[in-house]
């Protein structure tokens, strides 16, 4: 199994535009052969020390996928080269970490 964390960090005032890009597209995500997991997450509000904000401009997309294989396929998909073309202009960044267990 392929797990992935994708850090986006919407410029200032846009991450809810760019959630309900995340959110339209999922769908289609999670109809891939191989998706397991496909959802975003944000900041549990005041947890305490414990926690490392990620902020009020970034979220975290965590996946899980059978297989690389799969996982690239998703990477080459039409949709998600939409749905790049779509966000880019509202992103400040965008980090990922493609991990497996050890």
């Amino acid at each position: 199994m392929i797990h992935v964390i994708a850090t986006i960090t919407a410029l200032p005032g846009q991450r809810d535009a760019v959630l309900a890009l995340f959110n339209k597209n999922r769908p289609a995500v999670l109809a891939e052969q191989g998706c397991i997991r496909y959802e975003a997450v944000v900041d549990v509000p005041n947890f305490g020390a414990i926690q490392t904000p990620l902020g009020d401009d970034t979220f975290a997309i965590i996946e899980c996928w059978e297989s690389a294989d799969a996982l690239r396929a998703h990477a080459a998909s039409a949709h998600m080269a939409e749905y790049g073309r779509n966000t880019k202009p509202l992103l400040a960044s965008r980090v990922i970490n493609v991990l497996q267990a050890c």
